[in-house]
């Protein structure tokens, strides 16, 4: 039996940080899901050339808590879907200013999802942090848009990326394995994050976890816990990646995420002292 252990983690204080274990357990289960997606009909695709920049017209917008909001763009049609492999991201790209502004977002919805495309883009305002007084140019442009108007993507780029909310790229990934009957893969997060009011897609994470409880295990901690908190609390650490994490061993492979310093201070360490070795460990 083959099993993939996969571990996301991201200690910023300002961001949300989380830790992804998944077991993926027999080749044969990829093979089948390849061979069924292979026999469906093919939607219509968005991102038809990674080169050309397509303009999308922002069709809902929901301010999910103090700072951060979920943007839908429209797709060509109801029967479109973005065309984007799990794990890999988008460009959005908007004149701010004079320039042209280019980031990368990955998006939370999936080719299950026809006929529009999600972002959860935390907003960074102007003078809240004393390193980047202006803020966020394209988090800002993003706030500021009304309905109707359009943002330029471009993409599928790349692998796994983080940018901003760790927590966007890992819902992907999950969506994806609950949602396929017959993909066997076991996960088991740990979300970490400053307040509780910090915690992004809490409700849809939790009833991931009640619906496949056998399949996805959730874990909170938090930096500045509300009286009465059940889950951890501070930065994630080795006695709690090893009660909720998969343990090393040579079918397990870590990916960790986050700032630099970080990473290279607190995560590896604690990885190290549990026993996993460089090749089970994956930096990105």
């Amino acid at each position: 039996m083959l099993r993939t252990a996969w571990v996301l983690a991201s200690l910023l204080r300002e961001d949300p940080s989380l830790f992804l274990a998944i077991t993926v357990i027999g080749v044969t289960v990829l093979l089948f899901v390849l061979k069924n997606m292979n026999s469906r009909k093919r939607p219509l695709i968005t991102l038809q050339d990674p080169e050309t920049k397509y303009p999308l017209p922002l069709i809902e917008k929901e301010q999910i808590n103090h700072n951060t909001w979920r943007f839908r763009f429209g797709l060509p049609s109801p029967d479109h879907v973005l065309g984007l492999p799990v794990g890999n991201y988008v460009h959005l790209l908007a004149i701010i200013d004079g320039d042209m502004v280019v980031r990368a977002y990955t998006p939370v919805s999936s080719d299950d999802d026809r006929g529009f495309v999600d972002f959860i883009v935390k907003i960074y305002f102007k003078n809240e942090h004393p390193n980047h007084p202006e803020g966020g140019k394209m988090t800002q442009y993003l706030e500021n848009m009304k309905i109707g108007d359009t943002i330029l993507i471009r993409g599928p780029t790349g692998r796994l990326f983080y940018h901003g909310q760790g927590i966007t790229p890992m819902l992907q990934l999950i969506r994806h394995i609950t949602r396929n009957p017959s993909d066997k893969t076991t996960m088991s997060l740990i979300f970490a994050n400053q307040t509780e009011e910090d915690i992004l897609v809490r409700k849809e994470l939790e009833e991931i976890a009640r619906t496949h409880p056998d399949q996805f295990n959730l874990w909170y901690t938090l930096d500045r816990p509300p009286v009465g908190w059940t889950y951890s609390s501070g930065f994630i650490t080795a006695d709690m990646i090893k009660e909720h994490l998969p343990p090393p061993g040579k079918s397990t492979f870590i990916l960790v995420c986050g700032p630099p310093g970080l990473i290279q201070t607190a995560a590896h360490p604690n990885l190290e002292q549990l026993g996993y070795t460089k090749d089970e460990i994956f930096t990105y």
